[in-house]
């Protein structure tokens, strides 16, 4: 008897076979004299649509919602099929005696395994595969310990509850939005509340009436300082207040009145979890959300040089300890060398900075794995991300960072002049690279640092110069793909019930396996647009948020769902009164949104009818470019901005011919089969000039 094991993607199922030594190649699977090892494309089985329920949901009808199954239904996806039937036909195999979960060891891995075993109608017995890498060795000692399948119960529970409050609330509430605007709009449980902050920002910005305010800096000629009020604030906000200060000092010497040395310590920073990791990505390279997973998933799957990237935990178990020697001779070559060596000549006794089994759920931190590491295989983007991952990596064993920290502070003729310095005693792990991640400096109150020499309290300082400068006050900052991750990490600041906020502390808006997609989706369906960095909304997301119900574009309730999920998957939550909820919050949701009195009004009208029904066209962001799209969402119809006269007679021709036909059709291929003559004799001439013909 053998053990069927399935992956979620092909390239995982290679390697698995190569270490099961299942050699015999077949169509969707590899087999072995113990084992056979297939795959799922991704998703093979997904929830049904609405008109699988009910044939009624075809047609979008306000009138028809809220849609609300009595139990939710599963299909196969239509574009998988084929792997899915190969995977259902091993299953049913009478020589296979159990089955082995090999998906991500994650929430939507384990979605991808048990929906197709519902589907497949699988019965016999089934186990876990629970690693954090892989490598081979990693395969093996997986493969020696198996977790039971049922252990995972509860992950799979928080799984499917996750997938059907999507269902209900996106699908309802988009309907609804679709209907009552006759618009293509869109909303759900994490993107609108995303978007919201985003266009709250926006409003922040609009609204800020920038206000003059003055400083005023000394020259002691050895130093500087910056004045003070007794409260510490550097800003005055009346200049004839500044310049009475300035006639008060003028003439007069400095007196040191305070000297005060301190020795301080920074620790190195915690290791990466995959949101750390994509905002230092942002921050330096430029990287989006997505980009930064998708590169992370290469070097995880294709190179096997880092641990499992979907977590979100910034700390190691203890049993990763004894591995630690390993990892750091697989690094020790260029440019990593010289600072693993002094690691490896010592024994590492590494601090809870690093090792805390209390703050490790599902994977721990991301961090190299014992995979020797030959640089030159990898792609520039790939160099970029591991160096910061390693250098993170040796950072966090590396003792703290030391200075002297000098603070002086010089009167004049009774007005306070502060100065900062420091001088550095041991460099720690800032010597690992010359951009440490830098602390927040929007604290404009901040001291500059300076090279300070020793003074003493009581000595006399002459003033050599004093400068008024004269400052605005300054709006918040648009979000960049950094800031708005870390505003959907943390959304506790955005909630004002202070004990719901105290509560939200460490649960947030998605997951960080999903916070990437969700901001690629506002920038996809042109609800937000990258200028540069910054991400800004455009009138169709500000006019969204305007339309939505309050409930769902605020981060409470969105955060308290998140968290509610992490309470099923560790088995403390109950997944009935979680879904009865999430029902009850649709059917308000959707009766908000028809009684809702908003006017919705497309500004990016375009001046090119619509070859179908001859409206006007919006001009949206697409994929591959600018797209024009009929502003009925009944036509439907869409071509790109940039389509030559005869393209568009083409078009246009064939919509006249048969315009049921290109309704039932989707295919280009297959619509130019069907049509007549005409449409032959239009192809066949603007093939000669366009082979991508929009009909």
């Amino acid at each position: 008897m053998k053990t069927l094991v399935l992956t979620e993607k092909p390239s995982v199922a290679r390697e698995i076979a190569r270490i099961l030594k299942c050699n015999v190649r077949s169509k969707g699977y590899m087999e072995g004299s113990s084992f056979v090892v297939t795959w799922a494309l991704g998703h093979l089985v997904t929830l049904a649509e609405p008109d699988d329920y009910d044939r009624k949901y075809k047609e979008w009808r306000l009138e028809d919602l809220p849609m609300l199954p009595a139990s939710m239904k599963l299909k196969v996806i239509r574009q998988t099929s084929h792997q899915f039937q190969v995977v259902r036909n091993l299953m049913k195999r009478d020589d296979l005696k159990e089955m082995v979960i090999a998906t991500d060891a994650g929430r939507e891995g384990e979605l991808v395994a048990r929906w197709i075993m519902v589907m497949a109608n699988w019965r016999k017995p089934f186990k876990r595969l629970w690693i954090s890498s892989q490598t081979d060795d990693a395969i093996r000692e997986g493969f020696t310990n198996l977790k039971a399948g049922a252990s995972y119960n509860n992950l799979y529970d928080a799984a499917v509850c996750r997938a059907e409050a999507d269902w209900l609330i996106g699908l309802n509430v988009t309907r609804a939005l679709t209907c009552k605007f006759n618009a293509q709009l869109n909303a759900g449980r994490v993107q609108t509340p995303t978007l919201a902050m985003i266009v709250n920002r926006e409003t922040e910005i609009k609204q800020f009436v920038p206000v003059d305010y003055w400083t005023i800096r000394a020259d002691f000629g050895e130093y500087f300082g910056d004045w003070r009020n007794h409260d510490g604030n550097s800003r005055i906000f009346n200049y004839a207040h500044a310049e009475d200060i300035a006639a008060k000092i003028k003439g007069h010497h400095g007196v040191v009145k305070e000297v005060r040395n301190e020795s301080k310590s920074e620790p190195a920073p915690l290791a990466y979890d995959l949101t750390e990791l994509q905002r230092d990505a942002n921050k330096r390279y430029g990287f989006s959300a997505q980009k930064t997973l998708s590169v992370l998933q290469d070097l995880y799957e294709q190179h096997k040089l880092v641990t499992y990237p979907r977590t979100d935990s910034r700390y190691i178990t203890s049993d990763i300890v004894p591995t630690l020697a390993s990892r750091l001779k697989s690094i020790s070559v260029v440019p990593y060398a010289e600072f693993a060596k002094p690691l490896l000549q010592k024994t590492l006794n590494p601090t809870k900075r690093f090792v805390d089994n209390s703050k490790v759920t599902d994977h721990h931190a991301i961090i190299p794995t014992e995979h020797p590491l030959r640089i030159t295989s990898l792609k520039e983007e790939e160099r970029k991300l591991y160096d910061l991952i390693v250098r993170r990596f040796i950072a966090v064993l590396y003792p703290p960072y030391r200075y002297d920290q000098t603070t002086l502070i010089t009167i004049i003729n009774g007005e306070n002049f502060h100065s900062r310095g420091k001088v550095v005693k041991d460099k720690g792990w800032r010597a690992l690279t010359s951009n440490p991640t830098e602390k927040d400096n929007s604290n404009n109150e901040a001291l500059p640092e300076q090279t300070l020499i020793l003074q003493r309290k009581g000595e006399v300082k002459q003033v050599k110069g004093f400068k008024i400068n004269k400052l605005k006050t300054k709006p918040p900052a648009r979000y960049n793909e950094a800031t708005l991750l870390t505003a959907m990490e943390s959304p506790g600041k955005f909630i004002e019930d202070e004990e719901l906020r105290e509560t939200m502390k460490g649960s947030g808006l998605g997951t960080p396996a999903t916070r990437a997609e969700i901001i690629e989706k506002l920038l996809n369906t042109s609800y937000i647009e990258r200028q540069g960095k910054e991400l800004v909304p455009t009138s169709k997301g500000i006019q969204l948020v305007n339309l939505v119900s309050p409930a769902l574009k605020t981060p409470e309730l969105t955060a308290q769902w998140e968290q509610r999920l992490s309470n099923i998957a560790r088995g403390e939550g109950s997944k009935k009164e979680f879904m009865s909820d999430i029902r009850q919050n649709t059917i308000e949701l959707v009766r908000s949104v028809i009684a809702d009195t908003t006017v919705y009004k497309a500004d990016n009208i375009s001046k090119t009818k619509c070859p179908v029904c001859g409206k006007y066209m919006l001009l949206v962001n697409g994929r591959k470019g600018k797209m024009l799209i009929c502003q009925d969402r009944s036509c439907g119809h869409r071509q790109p901005e940039k389509q030559d006269d005869l393209s568009y007679r083409s078009s246009k021709n064939a919509s006249r011919v048969n315009q049921k036909l290109i309704s039932q059709y989707s295919d280009q291929t297959s619509i130019a089969n069907n049509l007549g003559d005409l449409l032959k004799a239009a192809l066949a001439k603007e093939n000669k000039r366009d082979n991508n013909i929009q009909v």
